[in-house]
């Protein structure tokens, strides 16, 4: 039996692994889908102190108090940046860092490093016209590909602001367990979101284990199925 823990990427919540948590306990497993301070059924702890380690501390606490080991720590999107982060704080009960269409950043990066020049200022500007100053709405769907499917329309109403540090803080790397952990990328490739193939590169010229679905970002609504098996082929 394996244990996941899956976490779930910008402006969603736990919610979104809904449909594939179902499948992964069906086979034998054990899984945890934490939902991230200020987001999801928390959003009423959304405040600006509210960052990247906030997040990481989420997981990190999901770990020690279920007491888990061996864990198969994944993350979705901007929750690459939270497993990395998290893996700093308890890479020894973990067994592999998973990322699914997801950043995988580097020592001192930050999200909107990994989106490319100039982001910050935009999410800046977005965060002061829109959020208070402090938080980012979510994004229009059609820039998180959510449309993929009639029936994925619900989604839109359970997205909720993420305080703009969670995307301006950068992960700090300097734990040589959690550098030692394997880690596999699954790339979701139609239709492919344009914001990880930096990421792509970077597991691929490190030698990860790499994986394509044919479905869009939302593969855990999309193709639940889908990732479920492959998931199942990492336990």
């Amino acid at each position: 039996m394996a244990t996941f823990v899956l976490v779930h990427g910008g402006w969603a919540g736990g919610w979104i692994w809904r449909r594939v948590t179902p499948l992964l306990r069906r086979a034998g497993h054990e899984v945890f889908t934490p939902t991230l301070t200020g987001l999801g059924e928390r959003a009423h702890l959304n405040s600006p102190a509210v960052n990247l380690d906030t997040h990481a501390q989420d997981v990190a606490g999901v770990l020690e108090f279920e007491d888990l080991r061996g864990v198969i720590l994944l993350g979705h999107s901007y929750g690459g940046m939270v497993i990395t982060a998290a893996a700093e704080l308890a890479a020894e009960r973990l067994a592999q860092l998973v990322y699914l269409d997801a950043w995988a950043p580097s020592d001192g990066e930050c999200a909107t490093d990994l989106i490319g020049p100039g982001t910050a200022a935009s999410f800046e500007e977005r965060a002061r016209e829109k959020g208070d100053g402090w938080k980012m709405p979510p994004m229009p769907p059609q820039w998180i590909h959510v449309y993929e499917e009639p029936d994925v329309r619900w989604m839109e109403s359970l997205f909720r602001p993420q305080s703009l540090q969670t995307f301006l803080q950068p992960v700090r790397l300097a734990s040589a367990k959690a550098a030692a952990l394997p880690r596999t990328f699954i790339y979701c490739r139609e239709p492919a979101l344009g914001l990880f193939e930096s990421s792509v590169a970077k597991a691929k010229a490190g030698g990860w284990r790499y994986f394509e679905m044919a479905t869009g970002h939302c593969a855990p609504v999309t193709a639940p199925q889908q990732l479920a098996d492959l998931l199942l082929k990492l336990a």
